[in-house]
């Protein structure tokens, strides 16, 4: 996996940069497999990409041993991501049918306790920006606690099919006073939460091609309650 690139999120700050917009996994994630593509990843979907200008970002990637067609279900079926995500407390679709631009939904995810603030659950509404099937995926959104916030996050997702599987690249970047305050911690609190996603998303996607449900991490999903964020 590749180091995080140099990046550069008052009170409550601590709180802030505890949080992620992908959760933070309590447990150490193992490194990702390397990729055998060694072009450059996609940093843009359909012409559009994270905020170039952002101080607060990070990107990581890992190549996953199963068909394009699974990864792809995982992380456009939104409502399910709380089955294979333990961060994610609950996830809900703002509108009907097949994500596409346009589509919006609101997650949950906790945050915890720190010198400055009570534990929280973060609230996330999401909007996708740009999605082409199989290829790409590109949302963003405000996060909001209590205290805690995120003016906006940039989350892109590319997959490309290489030797091995599928290599699955992210990028996000973070925007606001909070996120801006503290760039380094805000930083790796957000590479955790990237981390953590993609452990996550090829455990689940490699246990289901095997046929069989990952140890200790799948679970029946929580139903969607309504959260934090605007």
């Amino acid at each position: 996996m590749p180091a995080a690139k140099p990046v550069t999120a008052r009170p409550l700050r601590a709180a802030a940069l505890a949080l992620t917009l992908a959760g933070v996994l309590a447990t150490t994630v193992p490194p990702a497999r390397a990729a055998h593509d060694t072009r450059p990843p996609p940093s843009r979907c359909a012409g559009q990409g994270v905020d170039r200008h952002a101080l607060v970002r990070y990107e990581s990637e890992v190549v996953v041993d199963a068909p394009l067609s699974t990864l792809w279900e995982l992380q456009t079926d939104v409502e399910r991501w709380p089955a294979w995500q333990p961060p994610v407390l609950s996830a809900e679709r703002l509108d009907p049918g097949r994500l596409r631009e346009g589509s919006r939904f609101h997650w949950t995810t906790p945050a915890p306790a720190t010198p400055a603030a009570p534990a929280t659950t973060l609230g996330i509404t999401s909007t996708v920006r740009r999605l082409r099937h199989h290829d790409c995926l590109l949302w963003s959104g405000p996060a909001t606690g209590e205290g805690p916030h995120i003016d906006e996050g940039v989350h892109l997702w590319t997959f490309r099919e290489v030797r091995g599987g599928v290599r699955v690249h992210t990028a996000e970047t973070w925007t606001g006073a909070q996120a801006e305050a503290d760039v380094p911690t805000a930083t790796r609190a957000l590479d955790a939460g990237l981390d953590a996603w993609l452990h996550d998303l090829r455990t689940t996607a490699e246990a289901r091609t095997d046929g069989r449900p990952p140890a200790g991490r799948l679970r029946t999903p929580t139903s969607s309650a309504p959260g934090t964020g605007t």
